[in-house]
């Protein structure tokens, strides 16, 4: 151990310092604590800086539960947003198109706005933040003004179905059984034939002997085999409509040229008759003699997420059942 020393101003010179034991020990153990709270403290300001103290800690854990909880409802207004547009081309494409009401623009669906930035108050936080804020504010009022444009337009579209409620009645609005969609409307290849040819209808799923029923109100045009169709029923609507049901096992009794029948009214059994891969019941709706996709006629039964479950098989099968 080093010799301490202090100076003896009556002898003039320096004299060792002589510690007992117990001081030496009180001596050590003091120095080693001192250098123990020193580190202590400093290693504890180091922590503070480069982590931060327990309640910074709990507020970036905080934070990053919001920044997650934001990136988790961007996804799901993103998948709402596709959902309003699917909506919103189903009642351009078809509620609009066939009550004959002119399509709201794209343009004018999107409901946009101007002027000054409505966000700056976000700019006071980091840019990850400010951007998602911006981002979620904006797409949720856009979101809302859509969602008011289509409550707008339903209630034009039922305007116009209590002025017209004959042609509704008439119209072709229904399916005519339960069954799936197999094959959709649009270029397909013939299962017997093998080879790409216009489908003008769409194949539903349905067991020889499932019931079949009227679309819309109208008459009994023609109820009789007709080469590859197999058994197949005609019904006029008026207004330039008509539907065709083919490959039928049987007629319902009474069914036949002339008779009027109403929308809902059981008319035919569905069955495997013609040319066709099996049974399934092919129908078809026509317009001022032409084709047109049966999907569109459907919305009186069809809520828009089985439309769009509906347009998927129907796009992903490029085969048709006849």
């Amino acid at each position: 151990m080093n010799n301490y020393y202090f100076y003896d101003d009556r002898e003039c010179e320096f004299v060792p310092i002589e510690y007992r034991t117990p001081e030496k020990v009180i001596y050590t153990l003091s120095l080693w604590v001192l250098c123990g709270t020193v580190i202590s403290a400093l290693s504890l300001s180091v922590l503070a800086f480069v982590v931060g103290s327990p309640a910074e800690m709990a507020l970036k854990a905080e934070n990053k539960a919001l920044y997650d909880k934001l990136h988790e409802t961007r996804s799901t207004i993103e998948q709402l947003d596709q959902q309003i547009s699917a909506i919103a081309e189903t009642d351009n494409e078809m509620y609009r198109t066939v009550l004959g009401i002119e399509p709201i623009p794209e343009d004018e669906r999107q409901a946009g706005v101007g002027g000054a930035d409505m966000y700056a108050e976000y700019d006071a936080y980091s840019a990850e933040a400010s951007e998602l804020l911006r981002w979620t504010t904006s797409n949720l009022e856009s979101m809302e003004r859509r969602i008011n444009i289509q409550r707008v337009s339903f209630e034009e579209i039922k305007a116009h179905y209590n002025e017209n409620q004959e042609l509704m009645s008439n119209i072709p609005a229904i399916r005519p059984l339960s069954g799936i969609i197999l094959s959709g409307f649009g270029m397909r290849r013939h299962p017997v034939l093998r080879y790409n040819r216009m489908h003008e209808g769409v194949d539903f799923r349905a067991r020889i002997g499932s019931p079949v029923y009227a679309t819309g109100d109208g008459v009994v045009k023609s109820a009789r085999r007709q080469s590859t169709y197999g058994l197949m029923l005609i019904i006029d609507h008026g207004h330039g409509y008509e539907t065709r049901y083919a490959h039928l096992s049987e007629f319902e009794d009474g069914i036949e040229p002339g008779v009027e029948v109403k929308r809902g009214q059981l008319i035919a059994k569905s069955g495997n008759s013609g040319v066709t891969s099996g049974p399934h019941l092919h129908y078809e709706v026509r317009q001022n003699g032409r084709a047109v996709d049966p999907l569109n006629y459907m919305f009186a039964d069809l809520t828009p997420d089985e439309y769009i479950e509906y347009q998927r098989i129907a796009d992903s099968n490029p085969y048709s059942m006849d």
